[in-house]
């Protein structure tokens, strides 16, 4: 299995490569080559099955000969040992063929748990076997950085920075990152949105003097390896509910884009969806785009969900390489018009999106009378993000195909937002339950690529 660059130019790379970079050099995102296939019969035989079974069984056509079946076997068990469900992601119905599927019962209450805890294992046993150490440098809307942070927190061969937009994520987000006391992971607050953080960031894997000096990697969803860990839950999921005999829809709730396209990527392995639904807040750039408009930037608006307060959506790359052909230049060249403001999609690029996605949004309103409605409804309580993705599916569902609407995050990660639309103040499960207690250590960074290099190298020279 090899992977390739989005734009074309950068050499192919195999499955520990790939994860190890994260950017390509060329600034494109790697891809797998070819997407393994499983059949009827494979798909089937989950039924039953343990999730980290699954989960070998969907990743491991993927990885090559990076880790031996033993080996990754074991990175698995060790990924999802702490998570708080014995289902690891369980499905709970909201109503007739309706279902929420709950990522949210791992360290860090988000589903960014379920990629980052593999990832984590998987860098270790990597690098142990080499030798190096890494500097990885993420940039988060609020959940990547807290799950990284946690994923690789005392890991002998890593050092972990992570940026987030100063006072645009929640409480909770953040004390996430600011509290761990282990001494390879940092916090950066930048004075600028996500967008901002997540530009410096490429800025630095362009950077090839100051990428090569700290060896740079990345475990944002620019990581392949990020991706392939999210594809289990869409088969573990509807195989529960009967798939491979029925279709399933997924509604995801996303920003950056890479949630829903681990979704393509299980259809593209064979499992039978209908629809793939993104569901976005206010900052509906992704809604615009696939509804016609062209992708056309606009000012960030800070909103209750907000770690889908983006409007560069990284992972929508790796959709476009697959809707223009894989044409490595002609991503290019929308990649360079985005830096300029925005691109419009060809027509037969846009039809092969709509193929595969369908969308819609939430406004503020909307999201907040979501979460009210279902507490009534289901007697479930929703995190805002979460209700974008129940809002959006119940607009788009057909009553008889069943819909599995992703739960991204635990409501008691966003209390303000939950406690203003239902009243109640969601608490968090007693294993964080002192995180309010916890000494925080956080470092504000301006949004300038110079003063962040410098205060990067600092604190991995500590």
């Amino acid at each position: 299995m090899r992977y390739i660059s989005t734009r074309g130019t950068a050499p192919s790379l195999s499955f520990e490569e790939a994860m190890l970079t994260g950017l390509a050099r060329d600034g494109g995102l790697y891809v797998p080559e070819t997407i393994p296939q499983l059949s009827h019969d494979d798909i089937a035989a989950m039924a039953g099955q343990s999730y980290e079974e699954v989960a070998f069984t969907v990743m491991r056509p993927f990885i090559g000969d990076t880790f031996t079946d033993a080996e990754f076997r074991d990175l698995i068990a060790k990924a999802y040992a702490d998570f708080g469900h014995d289902s690891r992601a369980p499905l709970k119905e909201l109503a007739p063929n309706h279902f929420l599927l709950e990522l949210f019962h791992g360290p860090t209450l988000a589903f960014k748990d379920f990629a980052m805890q593999l990832i984590g294992q998987m860098f270790q046993l990597a690098l142990g076997r080499k030798g190096e150490r890494v500097t990885i440098v993420g940039a988060t809307s609020g959940d990547t950085g807290s799950a990284a942070i946690e994923a690789f927190r005392g890991l002998a061969n890593v050092d972990v920075v992570i940026l987030y937009p100063h006072g645009r994520v929640s409480e909770v987000q953040r004390r996430q990152m600011t509290t761990p006391v282990e001494r390879n992971v940092h916090a950066l607050a930048v004075d600028g949105d996500f967008d901002d953080c997540q530009a410096r960031l490429k800025d630095m894997f362009n950077d090839f003097e100051f990428r090569d000096g700290v060896k740079l990697a990345g475990v944002n969803s620019i990581n392949w390896g990020r991706v392939l860990a999210q594809v289990v839950y869409y088969f573990s999921s509807a195989v529960s509910l009967g798939a491979p005999d029925r279709k399933m829809s997924f509604t995801v709730p996303t920003g950056n884009f890479g949630d829903i396209f681990a979704g393509y990527i299980a259809k593209k392995m064979g499992l039978p969806i209908d629809q793939l639904v993104v569901a976005t807040n206010q900052n509906d750039i992704l809604h615009r785009c696939l509804s016609g408009q062209g992708y056309h930037k606009d000012t960030v608006h800070p909103s209750i969900s907000p770690s889908m307060d983006i409007q560069v959506s990284s992972n929508f790359e790796r959709a476009l390489f697959d809707a223009y052909d894989r044409d490595g230049s002609a991503v290019a060249q929308l990649m360079a018009e985005l830096g300029q403001g925005g691109f419009d999609v060809s027509q037969g690029a846009a039809q092969a999106l709509s193929e595969n996605y369908t969308s819609g949004r939430a406004s503020e309103e909307e999201t907040s009378a979501t979460i009210t409605d279902m507490l009534g409804r289901s007697g479930e309580i929703l995190c805002p993000h979460s209700a974008v993705g129940v809002k959006v599916a119940n607009e788009k569902r057909d009553p008889a195909t069943p819909m599995i609407t992703l739960a991204t995050a635990h409501p008691a990660k966003f209390p303000d937002a939950v406690e203003a639309a239902t009243g109640i103040r969601p608490p968090l499960p007693p294993r964080m339950a002192d995180l309010y207690d916890r000494a925080e250590r956080v470092t504000r960074v301006a949004n300038d690529l110079e003063a962040l290099k410098t205060q990067i190298k600092g604190l991995i020279a500590q």
